[in-house]
């Protein structure tokens, strides 16, 4: 049997700090690169001790988006730094039922895919709950899982990731402190949230095998993660809340030894990040007085001219009087920097040249398509540069569409032939027999990319960019056919460095929201910065301007440049994005937004206009925001 060894922590480095007033350790990374590195190190250290000392280690693994940077860490650790995997036992916690261990959306193929096939645990180590026993079978195998489990000693170190309905494991709301491995039936949301992986929400199993709670906490140490905006409002209920069965990650606050490791994303709702000053003393820089004063705005209700020094006294604001005062110079202070930070003229007078990124084939027009307008408009040299095809969020009734429509064409024109006639029919053949959540062929794949970029040609036009200032740069990670992307390379890198030094943008717009729920956002921001030291180093060194997405807009605390938008701007915009046809009415990856991508697009703009106009500034139609890049996203 294993003995219990302590678990030695890597001192927390100067971009992470633990973070006050929370109920559960919580560890606060600058960016999801370090929390990985850090948690791959716990893993490392504590396998090292182990092998040092000849006992197992036993690991509890989860699957997912959020620790595949660990599992990526791990592998290096053990390729380059010689860590040996050879006496190492893992439990996963999870797996979709029914579930084929071979289908590319099984955890087990993706732990193997991710992890297993990677590093040297021997094969009769991994235990994975299996998804395609009978089902009258089930709770003897989780009975086993148990026992199998317990066998080992038990878990020594719990990795979890947690669902945005609190879930750990596949524990959903409702789930007892004391269950075990059992068969459960998945939340709505969870469904919709795995909708992307299988291609639609209907492909989603109803149920899953986990772990149950009560075998989450009987490990002997536990690492939690959450990265993302989508995941602030449940690590702050799991964090800070109640503990409940509604929110089944708050049991691990009656854990002796569970820590939550967050990114600055995921901890935005903390108390100690959105508003420190009401745990205890703050260091009050520029930028967290102006989050103090515009929150302070939304509590009192009042514009930012007309607050009072009671309004500070009476909300925890004192000591950023004594510190930033007179009232008069912080009132007045971070209204001329919000006035200054409207720009009509984002490019200025004269011509220059500009380049747009974005990272699918509508996130330019879906959120920056007023600003890119009036750029446009104002006689710029405008590029867009679309970082990827978007083929796998095409409706395979859309691609049967246009097959029909390239076919009967072909046929009326008198151009078809035996080879357009017979691709007709294995593409048709290819859809017909996909199974669901199933990668399309590569000639459907690129039927649909093909669909995609001639929208984003409609879509551009309709804004003002012409055909030959497009740029579709297929970037390699994307290109696997899968919603599951491979990591960025050189290759990806090179292709964006050769188009700066190409163009020589003045001003170049990215995509820098971290709440885009597939992660192809954050993968050509990473190519994309990983791009410019090369090019500076060169001498090119362009304005860096960061948008947000379809799913979030900047707070008003965090804008540097507020693009005003009229209404005939607006309308404009919404025309361009309805170009997009095949996502238009409805996407095949929507997150978990369900309204249309224009209506999200403006209710986002208005409501940037409407809290100004609140602050006591301009009162415009609607607002694009931006912040500027500095060195860090």
């Amino acid at each position: 049997m294993a003995t219990t060894r302590p678990l030695t922590r890597p001192k927390a480095t100067q971009t992470s700090q633990f973070l006050r007033n929370t109920k559960l350790p919580t560890l606060m990374f600058a960016s999801s690169a370090e929390l990985a590195r850090h948690v791959a190190l716990i893993i490392d250290g504590l396998v090292r001790e182990n092998n040092s000392a000849g006992v197992p280690t036993v690991l509890g693994l989860p699957t997912g988006s959020t620790p595949i940077g660990v599992y990526r860490e791990l592998i290096r650790l053990h390729r380059d730094e010689d860590l040996d995997f050879s006496q190492v036992i893992t439990f996963n916690l999870d797996e979709y039922f029914p579930m084929n261990p071979d289908s590319i959306q099984s955890y087990n193929a993706w732990m193997r895919a991710n992890f297993f096939d990677h590093v040297n645990i021997p094969e009769e180590n991994i235990h994975i709950p299996k998804g395609n026993i009978p089902i009258e079978e089930v709770d003897i195998f989780c009975d086993d899982y148990e026992r199998a489990i317990e066998h080992a000693g038990g878990i020594q170190l719990q990795l979890l990731g947690i669902g945005r309905t609190g879930h750990i494991g596949f524990n959903e709301p409702g789930s007892s402190r004391n269950s075990r491995t059992r068969l459960v039936t998945l939340d709505p949301q969870t469904r919709m949230d795995a909708s992307s992986s299988f291609f639609g929400e209907e492909n989603v199993p109803l149920q899953a095998i986990t772990m149950g709670v009560g075998s989450i906490l009987e490990a002997k140490k536990v690492i939690i993660m959450a990265l993302g905006e989508h995941k602030a409002p449940v690590v702050r209920r799991a964090v800070q809340g109640e503990v409940t069965e509604e929110v089944t990650a708050s049991f691990l606050q009656t854990h002796p030894h569970a820590t939550f490791v967050v990114d600055e994303a995921a901890a935005g709702q903390l108390t100690a990040i959105k508003t420190p000053w009401h745990v205890g003393r703050v260091r009050w820089t520029a930028q967290l007085e102006k989050r103090a004063v515009i929150w302070l705005c939304k509590e009192t209700q009042k514009p930012l001219l007309k607050l009072s020094h009671e309004d500070f006294m009476e909300n925890h604001l004192h000591e950023l009087l004594r510190e930033r005062g007179p009232i008069e110079a912080i009132r007045q202070r971070i209204f001329d920097e919000l006035l200054g930070g409207l720009c009509q003229q984002p490019a200025g007078k004269d011509r220059k040249t500009i380049l747009v990124f974005s990272p699918h084939p509508d996130d330019d027009v879906i959120s920056m398509g007023g600003t890119l307008i009036t750029l446009a408009n104002q006689g710029h040299d405008v590029y867009i540069a679309y970082q990827t095809s978007g083929n796998i969020a095409v409706f395979d009734h859309d691609a049967l569409r246009h097959i029909s429509f390239v076919s009967e064409t072909l046929a009326m024109f008198g151009l078809d032939c035996d080879r357009s006639r017979e691709l007709e029919r294995k593409m048709r053949t290819d859809i017909g027999k996909k199974k669901p959540g199933a990668p399309d062929s590569d000639d459907v794949q690129k039927v649909k990319g093909l669909i995609r970029r001639t929208e984003a040609i409609a879509a551009a036009d309709c804004a003002g960019v012409p055909f030959e200032k497009l740029r579709f740069l297929d970037l390699p990670f994307y290109q696997t056919g899968k919603v599951e992307k491979a990591p960025i390379t050189d290759a990806d890198i090179t292709i964006i460095a050769n188009m700066l030094r190409e163009l020589k943008p003045y001003q170049i717009y990215m995509a820098g929201d971290l709440s885009d729920p597939h992660g192809t956002h954050r993968m050509c921001a990473s190519a994309i910065l990983k791009a410019l030291p090369i090019i500076e180093a060169e001498g090119l060194k362009p304005e860096v301007w960061l948008y947000r997405g379809a799913w979030q807009e900047y707070e008003p605390h965090e804008i540097e440049r507020a693009v005003p938008l009229s209404p005939e701007v607006v309308e404009r915009k919404k025309q361009a994005i309805f170009r997009h046809e095949s996502q238009k009415d409805a996407a095949l990856f929507p997150g978990s937004d369900k309204r249309e991508f224009w209506v999200r697009a403006e209710d986002r703009t208005k409501n940037t206009a409407a809290v100004y106009n609140a602050l006591g500034l301009p009162e415009f139609y609607a607002i694009e925001g931006f912040v500027q890049y500095r060195g860090q996203l």
